[in-house]
């Protein structure tokens, strides 16, 4: 099932979505001194890509240079990315199939905002993680 609707996600916006993280990551690359930045975009592009049995978890060790970070992110790429998200989830809910990929597209928000001092992780993991 997870399979398929990662297909469908693929198709109607996940794509799109993966492009914008990986525009963002290529700038944070070529500015170099963000390079940090660009890894964690490239992460979630491979997330929004093929979301559906990953999830998004807290990291125990994250710090201070993790909220630093996320603060300098929310300025330079964040709000775009999440407007991104916000304006696709918005446009899925307007059909009945679409809306749990609206759904889906609004929980990525909080990590295309806010991504570093967070773990993607396969939801058959069988670690416990202290989810957020």
């Amino acid at each position: 099932m997870r399979t398929l609707l990662n297909i469908i996600w693929l198709v109607l916006s996940g794509f799109w979505l993966a492009v914008g993280y990986a525009f963002a990551g290529i700038i944070c690359f070529i500015l170099i001194i963000t390079i940090p930045f660009g890894i964690a975009s490239f992460r979630i592009a491979l997330f929004a890509l093929w979301p559906f049995g990953n999830t998004v978890v807290k990291r125990s060790g994250a710090g201070a240079g993790s909220c630093v970070g996320n603060v300098i992110w929310l300025v330079v790429a964040g709000w775009w990315l999440a407007l991104g998200h916000v304006v696709t989830g918005v446009v899925l809910c307007l059909t009945i199939i679409g809306i749990p990929f609206g759904i889906a597209n609004f929980k990525l928000i909080p990590v295309s905002l806010l991504p570093l001092g967070r773990e993607i992780v396969s939801t058959g993991d069988t670690r416990t993680f202290a989810v957020e």
